[in-house]
């Protein structure tokens, strides 16, 4: 920026903390300089001063179990290096976002891991022109960021052909619902894609029941109360997340239903509380930790200069517990 600006990178930095003694001419060049190339001005300052050793994580919320792990995966990697891990809430609207990455940016992160973001393909590029990026949870690709992903399609297949061996053929799902307004390259519903798609594999395309609500606990009661309004009920529920599958067995429990005796029940992610004795969730698992783990390695490679990009993804497995079992009379 200083080679295009034609002055010296103290010039520079006197203007982007602006400071006296800098002429206009010469403010006008530097200002000039950062438009051109596509710099904020936090940006500009990052490079003359060096690393911040901080990686920034966006989440939509703290509370999710399974981002819990990730930062931990995350967190482990980190320990090794001189880096610290910040967190910041993303929230679900795409303003809420915007506002969460820029703050991160804002505070010169050296690294940005994002999860599940909402921003579409052209915006993530743009912040990764700028800070290395790595996105957690999309599939499109891009040579600008470094990606991690579940195969989401083999492990929705795990899912299904285990219900469908076990006898169910009224099998519902709840998978989240899509903002107004969303980029049309953000992230599909692969997990309820592949559902009716096995559905109708089957010949049950006339059972197929979906409810889009949120991978979240509410979500997931809304969504089972739903599926719960239709004659006859589903006898099985495969709910897109963990957390959505508590919901369910919340309001399967206020209904007088039983698990699994009346309704099976399996989620997704195989967070710790689905191994609890209580719950014993059938579920899949993509390993969080496995996925942070990466997430830290990869992202520390791009900081170090690698500019080539990774696309890392996880296989994943079924853990069948109590929660499933074949319907009942």
């Amino acid at each position: 920026m200083a080679k295009l600006a034609g002055v010296s990178k103290a010039a520079v930095s006197k203007v982007i903390r602006n400071d006296y003694g800098v002429s206009e001419a010469m403010r006008d060049r530097v200002k000039r300089a950062i438009d051109e190339l596509g710099y904020r001005p936090q940006a500009a300052a990052r490079a003359l001063r060096g690393r911040s050793f901080t990686i920034g994580v966006l989440m939509q919320h703290i509370g999710i179990p399974f981002y819990a792990e990730i930062m931990s995966g995350l967190v482990e990697q980190l320990a090794e290096s001189d880096y610290q891990a910040i967190m910041i809430q993303g929230g679900t609207r795409n303003k809420t976002e915007e506002r969460a990455i820029d703050a991160l940016m804002d505070r010169q992160v050296d690294g940005i891991l994002m999860i599940a973001p909402l921003a579409g393909r052209t915006q993530l590029e743009r912040v990764a022109r700028e800070i290395p990026t790595l996105v957690l949870g999309r599939h499109d690709r891009s040579p600008a960021y470094d990606s991690i992903v579940d195969d989401d399609r083999t492990g929705s297949e795990l899912v299904m052909e285990h219900l469908i061996a076990l006898g169910h053929r009224r099998i519902g799902h709840i998978t989240f619902h899509e903002e107004q307004g969303q980029p049309a390259d953000h992230k599909p519903h692969i997990r309820a894609e592949t559902y009716e798609r096995v559905m109708r594999d089957h010949g049950f395309a006339d059972e197929i029941a979906v409810v889009a609500t949120s991978y979240s606990e509410d979500g997931g009661y809304r969504g089972a109360h739903e599926l719960l309004s239709r004659s006859p009920r589903p006898t099985a529920i495969f709910a897109g997340s963990d957390e959505s599958a508590l919901g369910v067995l919340t309001a399967l429990h206020e209904a007088g239903l039983t698990v699994p005796d009346d309704v099976s029940v399996a989620g997704y992610d195989n967070t710790r509380l689905a191994a609890h004795p209580n719950i014993a969730l059938t579920t899949v698992n993509q390993d969080g930790a496995v996925m942070g783990r990466t997430a830290g390695r990869l992202l520390l490679e791009r900081i170090e200069g690698r500019t080539t990009a990774v696309h890392f993804s996880v296989t994943p497995s079924l853990v069948v517990r109590r929660s499933t079992a074949p319907p009942g009379l």
